[in-house]
């Protein structure tokens, strides 16, 4: 069983973007959030760039997010984290799941998991279907067979897991006590076919490594926590406590997104509007037309 962190620790907060992309005004918004409740608690605010995505991150972004930070005048300690430098930890992690009986390989591709749900509807988890286990239940001869010729990811075995560590919990300061429920997420990727670890495992590893004690973050990632949580107990690392804030949302109720080209901050700045304007207005509640803030 693992511990929780010492509440009467110093605070240590971290805002962790990944540069493939732009960082816009709901980046804006996490980043001042999570700026915020360190300083105002005599805490460190670090910051970590989420860079494991070789393909999609590239270098002048990472330029373009400490340009932006500066610019709305949010301060962190020290320099930089990357996780592009910490794959050796990832992998080692990986391992030792792997060596307790804890992941297996899947070969489903995103072409063949579709028409899976087209025949077999699937049940819905908070991100998405949920995976309905194809790979899990391959025999080893089957499995030495395709991990030869074929491609694959490892997922974990979510069932066996929650049995080895038993029942979980864990807090969150707007919500109070949660029962971790990591069942309603399914048997998650944790080492992707194209990447070297997946954003469940790197970030568990990573917050605790950075002696993390509030997880500071937005409402998206609150149903993550139930994953994360559950590899805390398996790696014995410690729980941090969560404090999972409201998002911005655009004129259609969706939350702000590099993938839709919400208005960037690089081109607020380049302007030459005023970012301790910008953060300012985001700290008092009051924010662009159009642009409202979730319930959640």
């Amino acid at each position: 069983m693992t511990s929780r962190v010492d509440v009467n620790q110093d605070v240590v907060v971290r805002f962790a973007p990944s540069p493939n992309g732009l960082l816009h005004l709901g980046h804006a918004y996490a980043a001042m959030i999570a700026h915020d409740y360190a300083r105002e608690r005599g805490g460190r605010f670090l910051l970590r760039m989420e860079d494991i995505d070789l393909g999609r991150t590239k270098p002048e972004f990472v330029d373009t997010i400490l340009a932006d930070l500066q610019w709305l005048g949010l301060e962190w300690e020290g320099e930089p984290i990357f996780q592009s430098q910490r794959l050796d930890s990832y992998a080692a992690a990986a391992e030792h799941l792997k060596d307790i009986g804890l992941l297996y390989p899947c070969f489903c591709s995103r072409s063949q998991m579709r028409m899976l749900q087209e025949g077999h509807p699937q049940k819905e988890g908070p991100d998405g279907p949920i995976y309905a286990g194809t790979c899990r239940h391959l025999d080893q001869q089957e499995v030495a067979s395709r991990m030869e010729t074929e491609p694959n990811s490892w997922r974990l075995d979510v069932a066996k897991a929650a049995k080895l560590t038993g029942p979980l919990s864990w807090h969150d300061e707007r919500h109070g006590e949660q029962l971790a429920s990591p069942e309603t997420l399914g048997d998650v990727v944790l080492i992707p076919k194209e990447t070297p670890v997946a954003y469940h495992l790197a970030v568990t590893l990573d917050d605790a490594r950075d002696g993390i004690t509030h997880v500071v973050r937005g409402q998206d990632l609150f149903a993550s926590t139930h994953i994360h949580r559950l590899l805390q107990a398996l790696l014995n690392l410690p729980a941090p406590i969560y404090v999972h804030h409201a998002l911005l949302l655009d004129e259609s109720g969706s939350k702000l997104a590099k993938s839709r080209d919400s208005a960037s901050l690089s081109v607020l700045r380049m302007r030459g509007i005023d970012g301790y304007k910008v953060i300012q207005e985001l700290r008092e509640g009051n924010f662009p037309v159009g642009i409202s803030l979730s319930e959640g």
